[in-house]
């Protein structure tokens, strides 16, 4: 299910909500203006495949409302979960920064209910708000070198507990 370009009620709505993502933290009010205009809402039911894995990145989610399961097929092991992320969490956002292919599936770990950003408005806004570029793309560098600390953590602990 999607919705066209918002109202302004809803507009208002989409930029209490994409305030309130952590990812958006720092932006001005006219950068999450300027997003909320270019937002479309799915849902998804339990189960749903939402991507997977070498399709093409073109859309950014923003988890309103459920989960939403990241992870790959291993061969031979099934399916790796490498995240369930929750309200307020973003997915997605890598292909669009660097216009590879999904590099995992996310599928609905529950019902959930998503703001979407098509890779063509989202990189025409970047193109023609280029103090908004600068202000994402500060915010991108904070979420992945947190997802890389992250990620070292998890190294480390299967390394040092023999498992890796």
């Amino acid at each position: 299910m999607s919705t066209d370009r918002p109202s302004h009620a809803v507009a208002t709505e989409r930029e209490e909500q994409l305030a309130r993502v952590p990812f958006f933290d720092g932006l001005t009010p006219r950068a999450l203006s300027l997003i909320a205009e270019v937002t479309s809402e799915e849902t998804h039911a339990l189960g749903t495949r939402i991507f997977q894995y070498g399709d093409p990145g073109d859309k950014l989610f923003i988890i309103l409302e459920g989960k939403v399961r990241i992870s790959r097929e291993v061969s031979g092991l099934g399916e790796e979960a490498l995240a369930v992320l929750g309200p307020g969490e973003i997915f997605g956002e890598m292909a669009l920064l660097d216009e590879s292919a999904r590099s995992a599936d996310a599928l609905a770990h529950q019902r959930c209910r998503l703001l979407v950003i098509k890779k063509d408005d989202f990189d025409d806004l970047l193109f023609f708000h280029k103090d908004l570029a600068y202000e994402v793309l500060w915010a991108s560098v904070r979420m992945l070198a947190a997802r890389l600390r992250e990620t070292n953590d998890k190294l480390t602990f299967l390394s040092t507990s023999g498992r890796f």
